[in-house]
């Protein structure tokens, strides 16, 4: 089987191309193009097999490669089908709109605002949806549109959008949407539902289908890895960046590679089950885009690879005769080189054996009947290591933290800790180094999750005596509970004025039993008559949480944090497995503080269109001060020449502070615009299966009618 891919061809286009904003389509339905973003802000796309029309949008450089006008910043490109079209349609993003743009016919397709930005693109059917659709991720939300600009589909999602790819999560044969946000989080959306999420350790970059239920991601930390479903099945991480993923058979298995394009310019392809590196090369600077096409029409499908300096390297197959090449030869030396690292290792601990061999015979030889086995580095064989986690509250100077306490079953000291566990510390993982005066063999590692998820800590404790040179390496894994850093309260605390209300059928006991794997608690909660009534505070955000039950199987969720009494409603219901639940909610605080966002989107929406109209006025008259400046100059009056340009001059640094005022005005109405999508999407969570998605669909519908009563109504009830 070959492994190999060798370069078939190389352009050089002398265009700079933007990171993540390239794609290559069959813009006349025969022939392969590439369109990319330039760093100067425009677009252009290369077309060696025929001349698009000039005109419009379109300026001609060359033979091969047209410029086009899009008179904004690009934010993102896609090519692909839309509606009952056999040829590709070139999509692109703005950070306020969406175009689609017939390359073959020179002429726009539909042109739409979006509010929220466009940071990834898309296309593909969705689901049960009929047609094909242009799927736009921005600032927490997603829409879908078909050929003609209508906007088919529509949804929130936790954070901004960074990454979008279609594939069929669930196996039953329609495309799932996968969408990676910069919250950590990789959502998988089935129509407008969650079906599930995978938490990471970095926002998401990069989404790549690799074939029925498998996907890679790229992490901006330079991790990239394979899910397949929510299992991950690999995952390493780089100190470069990894800019895009592609998915290729190299090898003629019909199993599609990872192929990754990073920013040191590296390309490798790496087995999609093991994540084992089968090919790399390396191109002069960054990567762009990988991606692949048949783009030199002779029916093969060539891996092609874009780099920021406008290089693009085809690659195919080598055939099986091709067995001297590079490549091969670099495999082979990476094997040869963890082999012979494997080997300095072994001796290294063979050395150390028979160094403590050569004392203890010594020492046997001079007469020393009872020999110190700490300076051999030897502890005794009963020893272990014992941990416990437990809540600490903190004080004015130390924060709250859920408190690892690490000892061993005897006299054997602790002299380092190595915890890894993702999300949680800045780095890879957490190192405690006790000074040497404060060694002993116990020790206490406060830990503070940033955010309610279960995770694991992996646990290695180097164990000697005070004197050991060298430490035996225990190992220990302790799942942190999702709900740790809430304390039960005692007595009596004050009742919060939201909650959440359901009915479940299940008994008390499977809640109580929820309960005490989820929470942090010193002693086991037991019901009570058959009914459940507990308190947590928050050590976080110092916030009440109850929760109640009664044998009837109605709980109540109590707190005024929308989002945890979200995140208690979606624990709950995965544990119970319940797919579908309709809840009563209450939340005035958040209610408040939507109208408050709502109305400063309409200040903020009639500003904007106020300073469009403003700058509109000054453009025109800029252009009839430039030509009575004009006219005065060739007429030699100097005076009325000199009065013209100081005109334009004051008019033009008032275009300019316009224009400044219209971007902060725009950062600030996406900031708001990002803070309603969350409190929807937090609504949403309130509520599991069908009945989230029809709440999300109304609560839209109620924003754009403007219908504040209703949408108090419809996150009260959960629909309309």
């Amino acid at each position: 089987m070959n492994n190999m891919l060798v370069p078939v061809f190389t352009l050089k286009l002398g265009q700079k191309i933007h990171q993540k904003r390239v794609t290559i389509g069959k813009f006349d339905g025969q022939r392969c193009c590439l369109a990319a973003a330039t760093t100067a802000g425009k677009l252009f796309v290369h077309n060696p097999h025929s001349r698009i029309t000039e005109g419009g949008r379109v300026t001609t450089l060359n033979t091969d490669l047209s410029l086009l006008n899009i008179n904004q910043q690009v934010s993102a490109v896609c090519a692909g089908q839309l509606g009952k079209m056999e040829r590709d349609v070139l999509v692109i993003g703005t950070p306020t709109n969406i175009l689609a743009y017939d390359v073959q016919k020179n002429s726009d397709l539909f042109y739409k605002d979006v509010p929220d930005g466009v940071n990834a693109l898309t296309i593909g059917q969705l689901g049960s949806t009929n047609t094909m659709l242009a799927v736009a991720g921005g600032n927490c939300s997603l829409q879908g549109f078909d050929v003609e600009g209508n906007d088919l589909y529509w949804t929130v999602t936790g954070d901004n959008v960074s990454s979008l790819a279609l594939c069929d999560f669930t196996g039953d044969g329609r495309n799932e949407l996968l969408v990676g946000s910069e919250d950590f989080d990789i959502r998988v959306f089935k129509d407008d539902e969650m079906i599930s999420e995978m938490t990471e350790t970095e926002s998401i970059t990069c989404l790549c289908p690799l074939g029925g239920n498998r996907f890679g991601y790229a992490l901006s930390n330079g991790t990239v890895g394979v899910y397949e479903k929510s299992n991950r099945l690999w995952r390493i991480k780089s100190k470069n960046q990894a800019i895009a993923l592609c998915s290729y058979d190299l090898n003629g298995d019909g199993i599609d590679e990872l192929i990754t394009g990073w920013s040191n310019g590296k390309v490798d392809a790496r087995n999609d089950k093991t994540g084992e590196v089968i090919f790399k090369d390396n191109l002069p600077t960054s990567l762009a885009g990988v991606l692949k096409g048949d783009y030199r029409m002779d029916g093969m499908e060539e891996l092609i690879c874009c780099s920021v300096d406008g290089e693009v390297r085809g690659y195919l197959p080598a055939s099986p005769q091709f067995s001297d090449n590079l490549m091969g030869v670099d495999v082979a030396q990476e094997a040869l080189r963890d082999l012979t690292q494997k080997r300095q290792h072994l001796l290294l601990e063979l050395k150390n054996y028979e160094e403590n061999m050569k004392v203890s015979q010594s020492m046997q030889s001079s007469g020393v009947v009872n020999v110190d086995q700490s300076k051999l580095g030897i502890i005794p064989a009963n020893t272990q290591l014992q941990t416990s986690l437990q809540v600490s509250s903190g004080s004015e100077h130390v924060p709250a933290s859920v408190e690892l306490a690490i000892s061993t079953s005897n006299e054997m000291i602790i002299r380092a800790v190595m915890i890894f566990a993702e999300g949680i510390f800045d780095g890879e993982c957490h190192v405690v180094h006790p000074l040497p005066a404060n060694l002993s063999s116990s020790l206490a590692i406060p830990i503070i999750p940033p955010r309610d998820y279960p995770v694991d800590l992996h646990v290695k404790a180097f164990v000697g005596t005070r004197t050991s040179s060298q430490f035996h390496v225990f190992e220990v894994t302790r799942q942190l509970p999702r709900f740790a850093l809430y304390k039960l309260s005692s007595g009596n605390v004050v009742e919060p004025k939201s909650s959440v209300s359901f009915h479940i059928n299940d008994r008390v006991n499977r809640v109580v039993l929820w309960i005490n794997q989820n929470f942090l608690l010193v002693d086991e909660i037991e019901a009570s008559n058959g009914q459940l009534d507990v308190a947590f505070q928050s050590l976080r955000t110092k916030i009440p949480l109850i929760i109640r039950m009664q044998q009837n199987g109605n709980i109540t969720v109590r707190t005024d944090d929308m989002e945890l009494a979200a995140d208690i409603v979606q624990a709950l219901s995965t544990f119970l497995k319940i797919e579908e639940l309709q809840t009563t909610a209450d939340f005035p605080y958040q209610m408040e503080e939507l109208q408050n966002l709502l109305q400063k989107v309409d200040e903020l929406h009639s500003a904007a269109q106020k300073l469009t109209a403003e700058m509109a006025d000054h453009s025109n008259l800029i252009r009839s001060l430039v030509v009575r400046a004009e006219d005065a100059r060739i007429m030699g009056d100097m005076k009325n020449m000199r009065r013209g340009y100081m005109e334009l001059y004051d008019l033009n640094r008032d275009l300019v502070n316009g224009y400044k005022i219209r971007c902060n005005n725009h950062s600030e109405l996406l900031s708001c615009l990002k803070m309603v999508n969350q409190v929807i999407q937090r609504a949403g969570n309130l509520r599991v299966g069908k009945y989230k998605a029809n709440m999300i669909s109304s609560c839209r519908q109620a924003i754009k009618s403007n219908n504040m009563s209703s949408l108090y109504k419809i996150m009260t009830a959960g629909g309309q």
